[in-house]
Parts: structure tokens; sequence; C-alpha cells
């Protein structure tokens, strides 16, 4: 155990150094793994050790991308990003394949390079389980970096070639406005018409009603002069919203007797994974929710809208209410690192038992899902977010829980194939390093050359290439890369379903080839 920390710790250290924006990060840990197993064989912790890291990794992923992912698979940006990263991972696996056929790689380093021009951990995992042995990580180890590196260098390649115009987005923070009633269509009609002839993304939120602020009721009847407090993220759809209604004004901000706002942390479990608009504060008094803040960005407060821990929200309520709003969403910081587990005892236990079932592939046989059970209970919980049980993980907690976990796999399997890594480098370190390099573009240039076909954009396809290798390091270099943050989404609707692809694929084939 003293060598698996002082490897995390050391790995660490190594990942981030950064050359030209180029850093190995949590991979940093495999190599660090290997070079003290080779000197140190006996100091490799147990196998199952790895395997609780990787189960930690694949419930924390599954459980943050569940929504995204399912939308991928049911919008048609969706299903023809998860297209194109298919067709990229049919080529890359058809190439695995054929370098075995031919001689130059065993089936084990073949499938251990398939696994480290992709970047993926799990299929890694998949491989070491099916085969029975270690010899796949050597080749994953000596391509992992070109996993990383070469998807970077290619999307550098297509910028230089394609120059694709990407607007960047206006910021999607709320922009309050007030505006006094002066059309004379809208006085003496009720609230509730002026809502709903609003432009899309504008709400009103409160009205100033002869000298006194207050939630709108939408029976409520508009007259002259009444002030209305708007909210939106859209500079363009509030000026429409200003010249439906009358002119700006100044009044309702600065009186705050009647209404006052506070913002709160959402990390009660009673009202994460619920609509906004089924939460009702109990006390009978007037409120109004004016956004929610997630992560940097705010959103408009849509009866629709399901609260996730650590959002917050913006309440109109009066001062002497505040302590009820507080009580009612929890208001912890605490809190929103917290999470049950319960949840995530029920549901990993769920996702291995999965994975014990075993179902028929024709022309293959029975094969297990194994850990990739995991990951596919975890993409539908974080779908359904809740039943009786809260099933989401705040997003501290889950990076810190599956970072870590990623990390003990990483270091474990390092520990393990130290010996073989110094015998297969001096061997035949540079044709593994060739072969996965002829692995990762058939990966990449097949998944761009689809996204085009297809149409996708190019901050859209961008995400894709990220979702379909799968390293963080990618992604981070496409946001940076694209003004806007549809590679994040991208990411989130391609990542899941191709690790499940890469396990399955890497399954099938070392059960059909290496019996």
């Amino acid at each position: 155990m003293t060598a698996l920390f002082l490897v995390i710790a050391a790995g660490y250290f190594v990942g981030e150094v950064n050359f030209k924006g180029f850093a190995l990060g949590s991979g940093a840990v495999l190599f660090v793994g290997l070079a003290c197993g080779a000197f140190a064989p006996k100091a490799a912790p147990p196998g199952m050790l790895g395997t609780l890291g990787l189960l930690l990794f694949l419930y924390g992923v599954g459980i943050q991308y569940g929504h995204e992912w399912y939308r991928g698979l049911t919008s048609p940006s969706g299903l023809r990003a998860n297209a194109a990263g298919l067709c990229g991972l049919a080529a890359a696996g058809t190439v695995a394949l054929a370098i075995r056929r031919t001689g130059a790689a065993s089936l084990p380093a073949s499938l251990g390079m398939f696994a480290g021009s992709t970047t993926s951990t799990p299929t890694l995992q998949a491989v070491l389980d099916a085969l029975g042995g270690q010899d796949a990580a050597v080749g994953y180890s000596l391509t992992y970096p070109l996993g990383v590196a070469g998807p970077i260098l290619c999307m550098y390649v297509y910028l230089a070639i394609f120059r694709p115009q990407i607007a960047a987005p206006a910021d999607r923070l709320m922009k309050p406005a007030e505006v006094r009633v002066r059309n004379a269509t809208l006085i003496g009609r009720p609230f509730v018409d002026l809502q709903q002839s609003l432009p899309k993304g504008v709400q009103a939120v409160a009205i100033r009603s002869s000298g006194q602020n207050r939630v709108p009721d939408p029976t409520a009847i508009l007259q002259a002069d009444d002030v209305l407090l708007l909210v939106g993220t859209d500079p363009a759809a509030i000026g429409q919203a200003r010249e439906l209604i009358g002119e700006a004004a100044a009044s309702i901000a600065v009186d705050r007797t009647a209404l006052d706002y506070i913002r709160v942390f959402a990390s009660r479990s009673g009202v994460v994974g619920m609509p906004l608009g089924s939460l009702k504060l109990p006390g009978g008094f007037a409120y109004n929710y004016i956004h929610v803040r997630r992560g940097d960005v705010d959103l408009l407060p849509d009866d629709d809208l399901v609260l996730e821990f650590g959002d917050r929200v913006g309440v109109l309520c009066h001062r002497a209410d505040f302590d009820a709003v507080r009580r009612f969403f929890g208001d912890s910081i605490k809190g929103v690192a917290d999470f049950s587990y319960i949840s995530l005892g029920v549901g990993a236990a769920m996702g291995l038992l999965v994975g014990l079932i075993p179902f028929p592939v024709p022309g293959v046989g029975r094969i297990t899902l194994g850990v990739a059970g995991v990951l596919l209970v975890a993409l539908g919980l974080g779908h359904i977010r809740r039943t009786g049980i809260v099933w989401t993980l705040p997003l501290s907690a889950n990076l810190v829980l599956r970072n870590f976990g990623l990390t003990v796999f990483l270091a474990q399997v390092g520990l393990a194939s130290g010996p073989q890594f110094a015998t297969t480098v001096a061997e035949s370190g540079l044709t593994l390093l060739l072969l996965g390099a002829i692995i990762m573009l058939a990966l990449i240039v097949v998944t761009m050359i689809a996204g085009r076909l297809l149409g996708i954009p190019a901050d859209d396809l961008f995400g894709v290439v990220s979702g379909v290798t799968g390293n963080p390091a990618i992604l981070a270099y496409a946001s940076r890369a694209m003004p806007t943050d549809r590679p994040d989404i991208g990411y989130a609707m391609v990542f899941p379903s191709v690790t499940v692809a890469k396990i399955l694929f890497a399954q099938i084939a070392a059960s059909v080839l290496g019996s």
C-alpha cells in the first residue's frame, strides 16, 4: 500500500508538467507505476484494489452524464454525434484486429494498443479480465501518450485546414430590467396574458403597483404605470420585451420593504432531483424564483427545470421569510459535498449484478458485461436522478470520487505490469508505438470525416472527438479551441456510448480470438 500511494503522489507530480499545452494528467500515474513495478515486482497491491478504483470511476461517470447520454440517444444531433464516434471506433477496432492478423503484434498487445490509443482505462480492464494476464497493459502504456497528444494534434490540423468560423456566444448571466407599463393594449388585461406574450427566455418575476412591490398573481390586472421586473439571459430578448411593454423604469430594486432577494444552495435531498415547479415553499408566504445558477451559468427558473446538488436558487420574498427559504433548500456548502452512501452502494451493487448476467452474442457465445454493467446502470440512474433515493452525486464529490478511483486503478495496473513492460520495451517498443499511432489516426480521422459528412458543426465535432477518446486533457484543449460550450455537450453525449462499445469490442475480440 505504501508503494501505491507513493506512485500516486509521484504520478500526479509528473502529470502536472506542461509542455506547450500538453500534459499527461492522471495518466502519468500509470507510467510511474510501470517504472516502480519494473524495479520492485513484489510491490504490486492486489488486483481487486484496482478493480474497486475502476468501479468508482465508471459509476461517477455514469451518474454525471446519464442525462446527457439519454439526450444523445434521442435527439437528432445526439444520434449524429454517436454515429460519427462509432464510425471512428469501428475503424480503430478493425485496424487493431488487422495488426493482430498480420502477426505484427500478439492479441494482448493489439487490444492493449487499442485501449491505449483510445485512452480507455475500462477497456484495458476488460482485456485484462478476458485474457487473464497483464500483457495488454504494456501495449496500453506505450500508446497512451499518443492517444492523448494525437487527437490534440489532429484538432490543430483541422483548424488550420478548414478554419471554421464559430461565433462566441453571449454570456449566460441573468440580466434584470425594470419596465413601466405604457402599452395601451396591455392595460386592463390579466398578468398571465402578458407573461405568455413575452419573448422566449424572458420572464416577469415582480410587479410594482400602487407604490408596493409584490409577487405577480396570474389573475392580477395590469394598470397604467405599473412597473414590472423582467429577467432573462438574452439582452436582445429583454429589449424586445421592453418595447412591447413600455419604457425603462427604476423603482422595484430600490424598495426592499415588501420584497427582497436571497440566493440559497440547493443541498437538501428533498429538493434535489425535483422539478422546480413541483416545489412549494411551506408557510403560505408570497415568493417567486428569479434564476438558478449552475456552475457559471444562470438558468431561467422554468417549472420543468430539475434541481441538482449545488444549484444556487435566487428567490424573491419578504426578508422575514429568508430563514424559511434557507431551511427548505438546505443552503449548506457542506451539504453539496456530501452524498448518500446508500445510493452509491445500491447503485454499484446493481451494476455489478448486471455485469454478471451472461447474454448471447451470435457467433461468439455468451459474454458478460463485467464492470461495464456498472457504467450502464449508473447511466440509467443518472438519467432518472431520483426514485425513493436521490441517485445523483454532488459534482464536487463526484469528481473527487471518480478521479481517486481512476488513480488507484492506474497505480495498481502500473505496479503489476512493470516487469513485462521493461522486457517488451526493450524488444519491440518502437514497433508497438508506430502501430498504436496507426490505430489512433484511424479513430480520429474517420470520426472527423464522418462528422463532416453528417454536417456536424466544428465545435460539436471537437466534443465528439473528445468523447470518442475520452481523455479530459483532449476535452480541455477542445474547449480552449472553441468559444462555445458545445464541446462539453458533445463529449457528454458520446463518451458513455463509445466506452460501452469499446468494452464490448474488447471482450468479444478476446473471447473469439483468445480461445
